[in-house]
């Protein structure tokens, strides 16, 4: 199945906002992009779909610029509360489905919250958060973005090996779903993988679960 491609908003091409479209432009994704310093439009302009040289901080701007008519856009705009909140207004009052912005702060998240925003981010403490997650949980791939505290991770078959998905029973007993296995060597990946095949050593499970269901759980 042919994966949806999404039109998607970035205002603010700093670095963070950059970065961002980058990644979504390489992940197939179209990616408009507004911002009033000429310098970030210059770096931007041959990396996104379309840029646009602009105020967001008016309203009409992201009307003419078709803002208001995208799905997702993300508020990237730098440390000005004032400027990420009116931007983040002007968008829901655009009835724009889902606005992201980049908080500086938990006081600057708690604002944007208030004022709809629906999802806010604070790329500092997410990184920090994730660099101590990799450091002391072994294993650690990433969050579910809804709950920080479903992760997804790695676990490498030992004890278990000879043993099938069935038997071991992960979902019932240690409420941890198996997405995918990565077989030893390096093999090509099994997503939603045979229950009833035997795991031998060195295998990899990506598993979804509550981070408390990994403390001192081997396989």
């Amino acid at each position: 199945m042919t994966k949806k491609k999404l039109q998607i908003g970035v205002i603010g091409l700093g670095k963070f906002g950059l970065r961002f479209a980058e990644h979504l432009m390489a992940f197939g994704h179209e990616v408009l992009g507004l911002d009033s310093n000429p310098v970030h439009i210059k770096h931007a302009q041959d990396s996104l779909t379309q840029v646009f040289l602009a105020d967001a901080r008016e309203k009409e701007v992201l009307e003419q610029t078709g803002m208001g008519e995208l799905e997702y856009v993300m508020v990237s705009v730098g440390d000005s509360i004032s400027a990420s909140a009116m931007i983040s207004m002007f968008l829901k009052e655009l009835n724009v489905a889902k606005v992201w912005v980049k908080a500086r702060d938990s006081d600057h998240r708690k604002l944007l919250e208030k004022i709809g925003a629906d999802r806010v981010v604070i790329p500092e403490d997410l990184a920090a958060k994730q660099l101590a997650d990799r450091l002391t949980n072994p294993g650690f791939v990433d969050y579910l973005p809804f709950d920080h505290d479903m992760i997804i991770q790695e676990m490498t078959i030992d004890r278990s090996a000879g043993q099938t998905l069935r038997q071991l029973d992960l979902t019932n007993r240690k409420k941890i779903q198996v997405i995918a296995v990565q077989p030893i060597g390096g093999g090509k990946p099994t997503y939603i993988p045979n229950p009833d095949k035997e795991l031998e050593a060195g295998d990899i499970l990506v598993v979804i679960g509550h981070r408390s269901q990994f403390e001192s759980f081997k396989l």
